[in-house]
């Protein structure tokens, strides 16, 4: 879970809010992700037979289509993760070649992306799986800078900074709960990755492991999350802090301690986030691949090569990325717009699975593997779910839709392949139908200019 949004913290948080308001924040989203977390515990225990984690969830609880819909959301989200990083990549090279690079949105920047990209999909195709034997190095590279920013800032952490503005009326002249909002959504891809084990569940030898590593994987994330971001408002301003290029924890450490500060920080996030994309193009194929195993994505994404990998479920993804790659430069979306939506497209997948956990739960309660305890947790998931959608705002609600809408042209092709008949039923239709108004008053807003994700 610790991935190169942590290095973007001080920058993507300060935009939103000043300190008060992020640690309402920070309170909110440790009870609110726990319990999504604790959530996917128990949907591991309790329901260990949908494969593809937050697909599987949804389609048992809730019907195909609703399914594909989590599948989908969840793809798009993965997608645009990793189109974040590829931009992070070159927005780091751009803190020391600014003149070729800039803040990752240059035509150096636009090839360097694409090179890299088809390389991963090289390796793919032939099987690798896991930057073998570099993981160790991959770790530690992502690890070190992280701790000794916490331990550098701590030396060099002003009070008087931290405290001045605390609650951001001068600076934002938003009010708290406007500022607590602003933030939500950063702190949702900042946890992308609390449901990953989950996706690979149907690999696990023991089922157990996927409880453990999802609760240990949780507590350790958002200790370092916190520390960084409340360390960082006592060395800078939340002026400066927003006004930082991207890895802002560089421009931090350079505030603290000088340039080889800004040095380490982008050496190690540079190891850690090309080492760790490779993982996160496997999961774009696996969560094609799995949905397409089970019948809700055109049954050709399955198919796998001599070497065990799903081609066209690595290809398509990649054709997607790169197209995303190509209409960012040209669009000039950053990194945090592009974290926002794929904090944004999560969101259902994540509302679909707690309803689930609540339902399992409710049904497996007076000693059969749960209790009202259980309950009550997955219930607060769900609230959670929906105060991140009403936090995320309507421009990113409708943004959504355009991403989910055309996704039913994709489901009803593996509809017609498998025979299935209904395609959809008749609840499912109403939801298509809700979406489909959503898309529209997308299009409208984004005609008309008062739709936008600045």
């Amino acid at each position: 879970m610790v991935g190169g949004g942590i290095f973007g913290l001080p920058m993507n948080m300060a935009q939103a809010a000043a300190p008060g308001p992020l640690l309402i924040g920070w309170g909110i989203t440790g009870v609110g992700m726990l319990m999504l977390a604790l959530t996917f515990t128990l949907l591991a225990r309790l329901a260990p037979n949908p494969d593809g984690g937050v697909y599987g969830y949804a389609r048992d609880g809730f019907g195909r289509f609703l399914g594909f819909s989590s599948a989908w959301g969840y793809w798009i989200s993965a997608l645009l993760g990793n189109l974040s990083y590829f931009i992070l990549v070159f927005s780091t090279l751009g803190l020391w070649w600014p003149s070729i690079f800039g803040e990752g949105n240059t035509l150096a920047s636009l090839a360097g992306q694409t090179v890299l990209l088809w390389l991963y999909v090289a390796l793919m195709l032939r099987g690798v799986r896991e930057a073998a034997g570099f993981n160790l190095v991959i770790t530690i590279a992502k690890i070190v800078p992280i701790l000794a920013f916490v331990v550098l800032t701590a030396v060099a952490w002003d009070y008087g900074v931290f405290s001045t503005d605390f609650w951001g009326h001068e600076t934002t002249g938003d009010s708290i709960l406007t500022q607590v909002r602003g933030m939500m959504i950063v702190t949702v891809w900042m946890f992308v990755g609390i449901e990953g084990a989950t996706v690979y569940s149907q690999r696990a030898r023991n089922r157990k492991d996927i409880s453990k590593a999802t609760v240990v994987g949780f507590l350790g994330v958002i200790a370092l999350l916190v520390a960084v971001n409340m360390l960082s408002a006592g060395i800078l301003s939340q002026a400066e802090l927003a006004g930082l290029q991207d890895p802002s924890m560089a421009g931090v450490l350079k505030e603290a301690v000088g340039p080889w500060g800004a040095g380490l920080v982008s050496v190690g996030l540079l190891v850690s986030v090309i080492g760790a994309l490779l993982a996160w193009m496997l999961l774009c194929a696996e969560i094609l691949s799995v949905t397409a195993r089970d019948g809700a994505m055109p049954r050709g994404l399955a198919t796998e090569n001599k070497h065990g990998t799903a081609t066209w479920s690595v290809l398509v993804s990649a054709l997607a990325l790169q197209a995303s790659i190509i209409y960012a430069h040209f669009a000039g979306s950053n990194y945090l717009v592009v974290i926002l939506m794929a904090g944004s497209m999560i969101l259902l997948p994540y509302l679909l699975s707690a309803l689930y956990g609540a339902a399992l739960a409710w049904r497996h309660r007076n000693g059969r593997g749960a209790s009202m305890v259980h309950v009550v947790m997955a219930a607060i998931a769900a609230l959670y779910s929906l105060w991140l959608i009403y936090a995320g705002g309507l421009n990113y609600l409708l943004m959504t839709m355009l991403f989910y809408v055309p996704g039913l042209l994709v489901y009803l092709w593996a509809q017609k392949e498998g025979r299935v008949r209904p395609a959809m039923k008749g609840y499912e239709w109403v939801v298509f139908g809700i979406m489909l108004v959503g898309f529209i008053a997308a299009v409208v807003g984004l005609q008309q200019g008062w739709l936008s994700t600045e």
